[in-house]
């Protein structure tokens, strides 16, 4: 969550309205506010008043990019479910909720300072790829998986909608195979698998930009995307950042390969909902398709510009989605002949 001076210096009066009927603003001319970026999906503001300061998060039905890419307001509410699930599982794995406006659409959580939680795709651009950091998101990671697989509760607070369908597999691989028709048999297979499978609760938008390193470690945010779902969706949608940040920062390939392997290897560990080789399979055929998307799908990688790289990324998602692999090892490793050639 980032500082956006490009905006409105003050939030719409719907928003100060919620929060005054939420008791978390007193009077709105006693605040100030700043806008934040944080993605594509949602207004968020920082809120100071009274020597207390929060930020607000409030889901947009239009989301901010070219394509016409809409999404059910009522995710805010999944969103709000995943962070107090998560850290009820493992505390601090995600911002503390304050307060939820239902109606609005819009909830109060705690503010995270950036002078002690760095956004970790900042700091892989920058080539700081700590492969720490990747294995302790992977154990958090696989850990919410692992509690969340068998506990009736959980499910019962995320009801089956199409909101993930809408956000991501439809932007990602069905949008991804309309430029590639000859793929399009299998992108869609792909989505097909991954929304009939509901093993755990899952985030759904698992990412470096998503990602704060914290003092404790990694904070989760973000969760718009959450239900229950396949947790190879998770991993996977990590995984291909890695990969990604390769052509980003080229003279920090090595570590991202490495931070790549780590994320794999803690995160499987956790795995015993079903069998860790199932999962990773699952996995590693799906990632071709996510790293497709993001030069081809409706959310391009926006560092991603040269044509040159961009038929990388198709020359290497295209061989594996014609011959799926089992293993996502196999997957960095194509990567990395390609990156070589």
């Amino acid at each position: 969550m980032q500082p956006n001076d490009t905006t409105l210096a003050v939030p719409d009066q719907g928003m100060l309205e919620s929060l005054m009927g939420l008791g978390l603003l007193p009077e709105p001319e006693s605040a100030t506010y700043e806008a934040l970026t944080g993605g594509v999906s949602s207004d968020i503001w920082r809120v100071c008043t009274e020597g207390r300061e929060y930020c607000v998060k409030r889901a947009l039905s239009k989301l901010k990019v070219e394509a016409a890419w809409f999404a059910p307001v009522e995710r805010n509410q999944y969103e709000v479910a995943w962070y107090e699930c998560a850290n009820e599982i493992v505390p601090g794995a995600a911002p503390t909720i304050l307060a939820q406006d239902s109606q609005a659409m819009l909830f109060a959580m705690e503010f995270l300072d950036p002078q002690t939680h760095r956004l970790w795709k900042t700091e892989l651009h920058a080539g700081r790829a700590d492969s720490r950091q990747a294995a302790m998101a992977g154990t958090i990671l696989g850990r919410i998986h692992r509690e969340t697989a068998t506990d009736p509760a959980v499910r019962a607070r995320f009801p089956e909608t199409g909101i993930f369908h809408a956000i991501r597999l439809e932007p990602y691989l069905e949008a991804t195979a309309e430029r590639h028709p000859d793929l399009k048999q299998i992108l869609f297979s792909l989505s097909r698998r991954t929304a009939e499978t509901s093993l755990t609760m899952i985030h759904g938008d698992v990412s470096p930009k998503n990602i704060l390193l914290g003092p404790r470690g990694p904070v989760f945010l973000d969760a718009e995307c959450a239900c229950m779902g396949d947790p190879a969706f998770d991993l996977a949608f990590c995984l291909n950042h890695f990969l990604l940040k390769c052509l980003w920062t080229p003279g920090s390939k090595e570590s991202f390969l490495e931070c790549f392997r780590e994320m794999t290897e803690s995160y499987l560990k956790e795995v015993n909902w079903e069998s860790a080789e199932v999962m990773e399979a699952r996995a590693a055929s799906l990632l071709p398709g996510l790293f497709l998307a993001r030069v081809d799908g409706k959310s391009p990688a926006e560092y991603i510009t040269a044509d040159s790289d961009k038929e990388r990324v198709r020359r290497c998602a295209r061989a594996l989605l014609f011959d799926p692999p089992t293993r996502l090892q196999s997957v960095a490793a194509a990567w990395n002949q390609e990156l070589l050639k």
